[in-house]
């Protein structure tokens, strides 16, 4: 055979795989699309039931423009009620206190009630004291009423392999912390300022919405995490339990209707987020091997894995360091 021929063989051959992958590719957008207008679909109806929705705050919390939309939508709906499930160690204060002033106006429409599933800590805990009622389990966690700033110093990593940050600044705070070298006194100091006045407005929205007097107020705002059992002793919630104790405080509280279902109402039906295409991202970043990653996309969707590569701003985080 000839190199000519050789070369045409291959051409063809080449030509039926693209021909057969992006054949592929249409009948998976398809199948997305589909899958994501019915999605969407069964979104818009459950919201229009009249049912009792329940929603979810999971992972980390940052500034969410989409999330605040469908929270207005709710408002609108003629959902009965609202049950918010929170799993959360926080996240940017700015987001959370978005998130709890968004919930506050929904609590204004709907009868409310937060239920914590497995953390309700720092930002967290902001979003849940929009509520005038909080659910956890024994063993949840609870509090870290505190703010913080984080910021790496590499001045010693830079001094290592040679490479040194020069600047011209307008004043002597511009820009700092910078990442590269320690901050100066005065940064440290006008940092120091920024902490205190976010953590004062954490702590003064803590006693005002738990009505905590100074005493008591004292005793949970240092920045630990509390158990359920040890956060009702405190004024931090309400009762132990779980949906059906929520449900039950609406019925015999804001009486709520016994007989009505609760139905999932999503905050954020992203396309990136559908279980189908999780799986299928997963099975990709363990292929070049991104555990971690993966199982951040299997346990929240791609969009909360990403969303936890960089937090800026000031925090309300409580997150254990993890070795693994």
């Amino acid at each position: 055979m000839s190199l000519e021929s050789d070369v045409i063989v291959d051409r063809r051959r080449l030509r039926r795989k693209l021909t057969f992958w992006r054949t592929i590719a249409v009948l998976v957008a398809a199948v997305a699309i589909v899958g994501g207008g019915l999605y969407v679909t069964r979104f818009s109806k459950q919201v229009s039931s009249g049912a009792i929705a329940r929603i979810k705050i999971e992972g980390l919390i940052q500034s969410n423009n989409e999330r605040i939309e469908a929270l207005e939508r709710l408002e609108k709906s003629s959902a009965a009620a609202v049950v918010v499930h929170i799993n959360s160690p926080g996240g940017t204060v700015a987001g959370s206190e978005q998130l709890y002033d968004a919930l506050s106006r929904l609590k204004a429409k709907k009868p409310m009630v937060v239920v914590v599933e497995g953390v309700a800590a720092s930002g967290a805990y902001i979003a849940a004291l929009a509520s005038d009622q909080i659910v956890a389990q024994q063993t949840s966690m609870v509090g870290s009423i505190g703010v913080l700033v984080q910021f790496p110093v590499l001045s010693g990593l830079m001094k290592t392999i040679g490479v040194q940050l020069d600047e011209v600044k307008s004043s002597p705070l511009k820009a700092s912390p910078n990442g590269v070298d320690a901050p100066s006194p005065e940064a440290r100091a006008a940092l120091e300022a920024l902490v205190k006045d976010n953590y004062a407005w954490f702590r003064g929205l803590v006693q005002n919405r738990r009505a905590m007097d100074d005493t008591q107020i004292e005793k949970v705002a240092d920045g630990r995490v509390f158990t359920g059992r040890q956060a009702i002793g405190l004024k931090l919630i309400d009762q132990i339990g779980d949906e059906k104790t929520a449900v039950a405080w609406l019925v015999a509280e804001k009486k709520i209707k016994s007989d009505l279902p609760v139905r999932d109402y999503k905050l954020s039906p992203k396309f990136g987020d559908l279980s189908f295409l999780r799986a299928a991202t997963s099975i990709a970043l363990d292929a070049v091997g991104l555990s971690s990653i993966a199982r951040q996309v299997e346990q929240g969707g791609f969009a909360q894995a990403m969303d936890g590569m960089g937090l800026d701003g000031m925090l309300a985080l409580w997150r254990p360091v993890s070795l693994n």
